[in-house]
């Protein structure tokens, strides 16, 4: 086991390369028994593995800093830096982050899980250096798993190039994202793997070529000389410059015939590649050259990898790759993924709607699978557009079909709008257009942390002007809502903002309507609860054991959290006290508007506010998260005793 003798990155430097390759084998191994476990992100894991150990076998972590963008492709990197005995607590409560965390090890430099990030990082961390404040030699940025579709990786790239900073910048190239990559510079396209067993004659020399040239573009020795050469022509009398020019032509059009350089270059970052990902020789060649060819700028290895490689139920994948897994048997494989709970009920409401009016469309940002838009792309495959890790555009682009006449539903992450406010604001708000917002994922999600808990939705949507705020308390009140705002998207945007997980199942006369609160139990005046979405739930189960100790609570399920209901805070105002419960920020959230407007009407009613208090929610089972901050039945039954005595 060779495994067992990796416990720093300093260990792999001794292996052979037949050593390397039985390490790579036992690493994925490992990988999906640790993810069978506890579940987590697996496909993105077993295609970096190579790519790792070539990485940590040329740069000596931590005085090279090895930064990683969508930081789940880390769990290699995490193997070979001491922590595979972690392993057992991987995203679990209070044990190992499914992300670099800088409180793990001194080899996480940035905890980073959102795409795109990571060569912003090295051009920041390159300046410091460079400054003289910190003692880093190289900058080696790992990107990709979709990454290179999002508009700040390019933004840092064009100020790479300007600056000639030396970043080393890996592009790992695995043709997804969490779905097929959206993107042109991408090696791995869906075509490009469709045709990979019957690669035609003139496919083949241009991949000889392409790989000839790229061995030549990693030598030192030919970057000296065409720098002279460069001169050489520059200074011919007369006809220097046209020499120069013809050269540069000449260059550019073999580039632009066999691979992308072209477009990095002509942001100043010198491109090499491809490289084959799981050859560990030729990565570290190509690697140990880029430190030298640094020395004159940003430069690109272009790396080919395979997501889910090595375990066939990931290759065979064809949606995801297993990009992320449950708790599975290793042998099988987990199940097919399928949308369930409020997803499964947004996947069924958003054909309805869209069947009913022919000016719907769908946008994703690379997750058609997670938001539940796979069966719309099957049904409507022309309304259906995924712009790729391109949150940003993805609004802005919803904007400009809204302005023309369509009605756009926005599909994303809770979490991953936050990326979009901007856009959110003042393209889409500011123009009083019709686009529906369906935030997934909303509120506590758990086992991926601080970064993906969706708890600012709310908060922030309600002081966009204009905005409705949608949060559904069952799977039917979320097809009635999506179904609402279709016709209420006439006066401008729409959210519907709803939890991972299982959804309740209710009866039709459970169901409000439009902008309208729904009084869910009668009380006795005493003490109303106002309890958002998902939190309506636990208010009727805090209410039921209330009831058993003589205390008859009020419950409403507010349905639109902007605008409020006046009939329901004039209703709260009635009482001896009030209990808002949300599963989002607290500071300036719903809770908050509720108390300032029954205040308004009775400002002697006491108003106690539960909700998330201001901090970074570390990652755990999500039941214990709510149940640490009283959003649970026993800490809303708990506020109400208080309040009643």
């Amino acid at each position: 086991m060779y495994l067992e003798r990796v416990n720093e990155p300093g260990d792999l430097r001794d292996l052979s390369y037949d050593e390397i390759d039985a390490l790579a084998g036992e690493i994925r191994d490992f990988v999906v028994a640790a993810v069978s476990e506890t579940g987590g992100h697996l496909g993105s894991n077993l295609g970096a593995v190579e790519l790792t150990l070539a990485l940590h076998r040329v740069f000596e972590s931590p005085t090279d800093a090895i930064l990683w963008d969508t930081g789940h492709q880390a769990y290699v990197h995490k193997i070979v830096t001491g922590r595979r005995a972690l392993f057992e607590q991987l995203r679990q409560a209070g044990g190992m982050s499914g992300y670099p965390s800088r409180e793990e090890s001194r080899h996480d430099h940035i905890e980073n899980s959102h795409a795109s990030t990571v060569l912003s990082y090295a051009y920041g961390m390159a300046v410091a250096r460079d400054a003289g404040v910190d003692d880093h030699r190289h900058i080696v940025a790992v990107i990709g798993d979709g990454a290179m579709t999002g508009g700040l990786a390019y933004e840092a790239l064009n100020n790479l190039g300007h600056s000639k900073r030396q970043v080393i910048i890996v592009l790992n190239d695995n043709g997804r994202s969490y779905a097929p990559t959206v993107s042109n510079l991408s090696a791995n396209s869906q075509g490009a793997d469709e045709r990979a067993g019957h690669p035609s004659l003139p496919d083949k020399l241009t991949d000889k070529l392409a790989h000839a040239l790229t061995d030549i573009r990693l030598n030192p020795v030919y970057v000296r000389r065409q720098r002279r050469l460069e001169d050489f022509l520059s200074n011919l009398p007369a006809i220097g410059p046209q020499a120069e020019k013809a050269m540069e032509g000449f260059k550019a059009g073999v580039r632009e015939f066999l691979q992308p350089p072209s477009f990095f270059e002509a942001l100043g970052v010198r491109y090499v590649g491809p490289v084959d990902g799981h050859n560990v020789a030729d990565m570290e060649a190509a690697f140990r050259n880029a430190e030298e060819l640094s020395a004159e700028g940003p430069i690109v290895v272009h790396v080919l990898t395979q997501k889910g490689r090595g375990y066939p139920p990931a290759e065979d994948d064809d949606e995801k790759h297993l990009h992320d897994a449950p708790v599975f048997d290793p042998i099988q494989g987990p199940p097919k993924a399928v949308p369930t709970g409020y997803t499964q009920a947004f996947a069924e409401s958003v054909i309805k709607v869209a069947e009913q009016d022919p000016r719907i469309v769908a946008i994703t940002a690379a997750m058609p699978g997670p938001t539940g838009l796979i069966p719309f792309q099957e049904h409507f495959p022309d309304r259906f557009f995924d712009v790729g890790i391109a949150e940003q555009h993805a609004v802005a682009g919803a904007a400009g079909m809204a302005m023309w006449g369509l009605r756009p539903i926005v599909a994303i992450y809770s979490t991953f709008l936050s990326r979009a406010w901007d856009q959110v604001l003042y393209d889409v708000a500011l123009h009083r257009l019709p686009v529906i917002f369906c935030l997934d994922r909303a509120g506590i999600t758990g086992p991926d942390g601080a970064s993906h808990h969706g708890l600012y939705d709310m908060a922030l949507l309600s002081k966009v002007p204009g905005m409705r705020v949608f949060a559904p308390s069952s799977a039917q009140e979320l097809h009635q809502m999506l179904d609402d705002a279709a016709s209420l998207a006439d006066h401008g945007p729409v959210s519907i903002r709803y939890p991972r997980g299982s959804a309740r199942q209710v009866a039709d006369h459970e169901v409000g309507v439009g902008l309208h609160a729904r009084k869910a139990r009668d009380g006795d005046g005493s003490v109303c609860i106002l309890a958002v979405g998902r939190m309506l739930e636990f208010a009727l189960k805090a209410a039921d054991e209330l009831a058993a100790e003589g205390i008859a609570a009020t419950v409403w399920d507010p349905r639109c959290c902007a605008p409020l209901d006046p009939a329901m805070i004039a209703d709260a105002a009635a009482h001896r006290a009030v209990v808002t419960v949300e599963d989002g920020i607290r500071e300036g959230g719903i809770g908050m508007m509720m108390f300032d407007q029954i205040g308004a009407i009775a400002p002697a009613v006491p108003v106690e506010i539960l909700g998330v208090p201001t901090l970074f929610v570390p990652h755990g089972d999500p039941k214990q998260i709510l149940a640490r901050f009283r959003l649970d039945t026993a800490g809303i039954a708990a506020t109400v005793r208080s309040l009643h005595a």
